[in-house]
């Protein structure tokens, strides 16, 4: 298995102790305290684009599943799992969204899908994709949608370039790296 970054210990950071306090045991904010003001200012950005907004939950989860599926991300997916599930989406909802059969969504979510997958593989829209979306979202939704997908692909691209583990599995296997506080 690759070598993951390791850790800081939250001992040594108040502001990672504060936001854990929230999250409980993070490895994502772990990893990215060793760029403090990055890992203090994250959570504002991820809300904002996240949070309340022009689209609902449902269909930010399913695209945040869907990017994180293409870039097999464990940590996101496993993460966006228990969001999806929170928002509604059944177990069939996700075998359709990591299958990549779409069948039983909307064809607005359905549209939403194909321009999350490819704005993620090509980082384009090759087929026209864009135009297509104006027929069921407005400005703000198409750029909050769009927010969505390059957020989940900064997070995919974060937690897979440094082998970031998805806490469960740190727990079962290997407690998380702390620098050697000599």
């Amino acid at each position: 298995m690759a070598q993951m970054v390791h850790g800081v210990d939250p001992a040594n950071n108040e502001a990672l102790t504060e936001l854990e306090r929230k999250t409980g045991p993070n490895n994502f904010y772990r990893v990215m305290a060793h760029k403090p003001d990055v890992m203090a200012a994250f959570p504002k950005v991820y809300g904002a684009i996240m949070g309340p907004g022009a689209l609902d939950r449902r269909l930010k989860e399913m695209v945040y599943l869907a990017v994180s599926t293409v870039n097999e991300c464990k940590y996101c997916t496993a993460t966006h799992l228990k969001g999806a599930r929170k928002a509604g989406l059944s177990e069939r909802d996700i075998e359709d969204i990591e299958s990549e059969t779409n069948q039983h969504f909307t064809p607005a979510e359905q549209t939403a899908l194909h321009y999350a997958r490819e704005m993620t593989r090509a980082c384009a829209d090759e087929f026209g994709t864009r135009e297509h979306l104006r027929e069921y979202f407005n400005e703000d939704q198409l750029v909050e949608l769009t927010l969505v997908i390059g957020m989940a692909n900064f997070t995919n691209r974060f937690n897979n370039g440094l082998n970031v583990q998805v806490e469960h599995e740190t727990a079962l296997s290997t407690p998380v790296a702390l620098p050697d506080s000599r």
